[in-house]
């Protein structure tokens, strides 16, 4: 059993999502706010700016070249869709840069999965009629922050982690609990918390892996839950961790998921995944 309080401190080494995020999220979630608040904004800063207008116009939208300033992505491709670009690009440096070898994840595959979840599980909320699209969207992006801090216990207790795995049928996530003290869920709250994101965001990346334990946001939880599920089954950011974790079938049936309704998913972005990419990069 590893020292908690040192591994609780490795929260202040992680390098914070920028202010001009908490400001994005702000104004998603003020119902006054409009195209000029969201481009008055993401305008003041430079960065997130060229980093947004770069992935607008990219193939995924298909009008490459085309988009020129915020406020013309904004009208073209509406407010919703500029958020969440946003968001993407003002999102944790910690993941898009550094490998998580713990995790036996290259640099940027932990990034690459987070968006491409975060996407799924804001698409899947849209379609189940999940109000906050945009919680749904943030969560799972950053829901997997806490594994940048861990992996390097992981790393230290891989082989006992998977001893419970395949001897114990531990979840890969109970493995880490009893092995490390804390798993990646856990932790990941508690740097949602240091960084001042709201409960709800908290709760969700709590129990991304157990979404029936959601108190504040089930129904965003089981979302954020299931478009990891859908990752995993398509073999995006599966590393040592693997398929290790449980399958809340009864989850899946609380947003009147079909069997269909997961292949039209994984189908969708299994021919589009090049354009996906581009989008990540």
């Amino acid at each position: 059993m590893n020292d908690l309080r040192a591994i609780v401190k490795g929260i202040a080494k992680l390098k914070p999502v920028p202010q001009i995020f908490h400001k994005i999220v702000a104004v998603c979630q003020n119902p006054d706010s409009g195209v000029q608040e969201l481009a008055h904004v993401v305008s003041h800063d430079a960065a997130v700016t060229a980093n947004l207008l770069r992935k607008a116009n990219s193939s995924f939208y298909g009008r490459s070249g085309q988009f020129e300033s915020v406020h013309q992505a904004i009208v073209f491709l509406g407010m919703d869709e500029v958020v969440d670009l946003a968001l993407m690009s003002s999102g944790a440096e910690e993941m898009k840069r550094g490998g998580q070898a713990g995790y036996d994840l290259k640099p940027g595959e932990l990034w690459r999965y987070s968006v491409i979840s975060a996407l799924l599980a804001r698409d899947l909320a849209a379609a189940k009629q999940i109000a906050d699209t945009h919680l749904v969207f943030t969560a799972a992006l950053l829901k997997d922050i806490g594994k940048v801090v861990l992996e390097q216990y992981v790393r230290e207790g891989l082989s006992r982690i998977n001893t419970l795995v395949r001897e114990k049928q531990y979840s890969f996530r109970e493995a880490e609990k009893e092995v490390i003290g804390i798993d990646h869920a856990e932790l990941g709250a508690m740097v949602a918390k240091v960084w001042q994101f709201s409960p709800s965001m908290i709760d969700i990346i709590a129990n991304h892996h157990q979404p029936r334990e959601a108190q504040r946001a089930p129904r965003e939880t089981a979302a954020v839950y299931i478009g990891d599920v859908v990752c995993m089954m398509m073999g995006i950011g599966v590393g040592s961790d693997g398929l290790a974790y449980r399958f809340h079938r009864d989850v899946v049936e609380s947003l009147d998921l079909s069997d269909r309704d997961f292949q039209r998913l994984m189908v969708w972005y299994a021919d589009n995944l090049a354009r996906v990419d581009e989008l990540v990069a």
